[in-house]
């Protein structure tokens, strides 16, 4: 069965395009004053414009606009200085106004593009428009206070502010959305314009899929999948909704235009409701909105306040601090992290020794705390002082282990730990040959069998020497210890 899906496939060329949804980072909405924080009481932060009264009126959050901006110069899309808003009618439960504030004929964002290596190669994916809109609120199923297993309609998310990317039809793998998806959320998180939460629903798509034969020139009637707020998903909602395209044509039926949900637990999609063109959402300009105008100050003050984009800080780790590429794409994987190795790198210049330490024990201790590198509890003062200690030859490696732990666990000082719990490394070298005839005694028939041709065992030598030492004694002055008296 497997093969035949395989070969199925071999003869189709999937075409995928992905509108995203960016929830930005704003304290207040984008048409009133309400805040926008997460997990409030349902419909405590609504107000007469986001609840939908007759005679409330809109004003525009000047900080949606200057958002919208640095993401389609991260983007590499052109700013129009012209913008409209417009009302995208339809009903939902969720939308009290029975309209949705938005852009049409003139987004605030036009044909950018994002490359993507996928399998070594680069792709470029081009970009649309992004637009600015408002959000619905959201309807809440399950048990609820006086409503018996019903459902309500939560309007805290309404009115709050969002971006609109959409892709243009470049993508041809469920692989190449995801890429795409990864490098998107990277960019937003990265300028400061969106928390990204994908289980929040901070950051979201719809997928866009139709199939069509190899060699054709026309595309095939698309789907829309709704609402995937997780990488995964992404990846097997598509994958999944290829493959039933093209068992549906190969049966001799029809793809038809309409939105479906995923399901996570069946990994299936399923059909929602047909899928509306554009023209069935009866756009017109928002008669309660003036137009927009963008001038060059306010997009030269947007470039200025840009912080360096993570593939040039890449390329920089790279070109001037000598880091491996696999480094530099970690370190670069979110702009916290990049800052905390560049803040540890201004106190500790060995870049490569840091980076080792930034992605070893930072990252593993980061991991089983659960923290964010944003509440890391060793600064990176702390971390550079710990490496000069190692440099100095005060301490060695295994022991600086033991000190960033005491470290992460109290906050204090390594200089401190290392005093009060008497670390110093062992450097005397007669205190050291003392420790290695010992072992060279102890073990004198591992000696002879080192000396027949056995040299594996030097390491169980050390490792012997620095197990008497309590892991004190200098390795350096173990090896060249060991060295000299296995001769002989």
């Amino acid at each position: 069965m497997a093969s035949q899906k395989s070969g199925a496939l071999m003869k189709f060329q999937p075409v995928i395009g992905l509108e995203v949804h960016v929830q930005l980072k704003t304290e207040t909405k984008i048409f009133c004053g309400c805040p926008t924080s997460f997990g409030a009481e349902p419909n405590s932060q609504t107000c007469p414009v986001c609840m939908g009264m007759p005679g409330a009126l809109p004003v525009l959050n000047k900080k949606v606009v200057e958002f919208a901006v640095k993401t389609g110069l991260a983007t590499n899309c052109s700013i129009s200085r012209h913008n409209l808003f417009a009302r995208k009618n339809y009903f939902y439960p969720d939308l009290p106004k029975g309209y949705q504030i938005s852009q049409f004929e003139e987004p605030i964002c036009r044909m950018g593009w994002l490359d993507v290596v996928m399998n070594g190669n680069w792709k470029r994916i081009g970009i649309t428009r992004i637009h600015m809109e408002e959000d619905a609120g959201k309807l809440v199923h399950g048990d609820l206070p006086g409503l018996e297993n019903g459902s309500g309609v939560d309007l805290n998310r309404a009115c709050t502010p969002l971006l609109e990317i959409v892709s243009e039809p470049d993508l041809r793998s469920a692989d190449e959305a995801v890429a795409y998806l990864k490098k998107l959320h990277q960019i937003v998180t990265w300028i400061g314009i969106s928390d990204g939460n994908m289980e929040e629903g901070s950051f979201r798509c719809d997928a866009n899929v139709s199939v069509m034969p190899f060699g054709s020139e026309v595309f095939g009637t698309r789907a829309e999948i709704k609402n995937i707020n997780s990488f995964k998903f992404v990846k097997q909602a598509i994958e999944y909704e290829i493959q039933r395209q093209i068992d549906l044509i190969e049966d001799g039926g029809q793809v038809f235009q309409e939105t479906r949900l995923f399901d996570p637990n069946s990994g299936k999609t399923r059909s929602m409701r047909g899928k509306e063109d554009a023209h069935d959402y009866r756009y017109f300009p928002d008669p309660d909105l003036l137009p927009l105008f963008i001038d060059e100050n306010w997009i030269s003050e947007a470039v200025c306040s840009m912080p360096e984009l993570p593939w040039k800080r890449k390329e920089r780790f790279i070109d001037e601090m000598g880091l491996p590429e696999y480094d530099a794409e970690i370190l670069t994987s979110s702009r916290s992290l990049a800052d905390y190795f560049e803040e540890s790198t201004a106190c500790h210049n060995d870049c490569k020794m840091v980076s080792n330490w930034v992605m070893g024990e930072i990252t593993r201790a980061l991991n089983d705390t659960g923290l964010a590198i944003e509440n890391c509890p060793v600064p990176p003062l702390q971390l550079a002082g710990l490496l000069k200690l190692i440099d100095s030859g005060v301490i060695s490696l295994k022991i600086a282990k033991t000190v960033f732990d005491e470290m992460w666990a109290s906050g204090k000082e390594p200089s401190v730990i290392v005093e009060e719990k008497g670390l110093l490394q062992l450097s005397d070298s007669s205190a050291i040959e003392a420790i290695v005839d010992e072992i060279l005694e102890k073990e004198a028939g591992q000696v002879e069998e080192y000396r027949n041709g056995k040299e594996k065992l030097f390491g169980f030598f050390v490792g012997q020497v620095m197990k008497a030492s309590r892991g004190k004694a200098n390795p350096s002055m173990v090896n060249d210890l060991l060295a000299r008296k296995l001769k002989g």
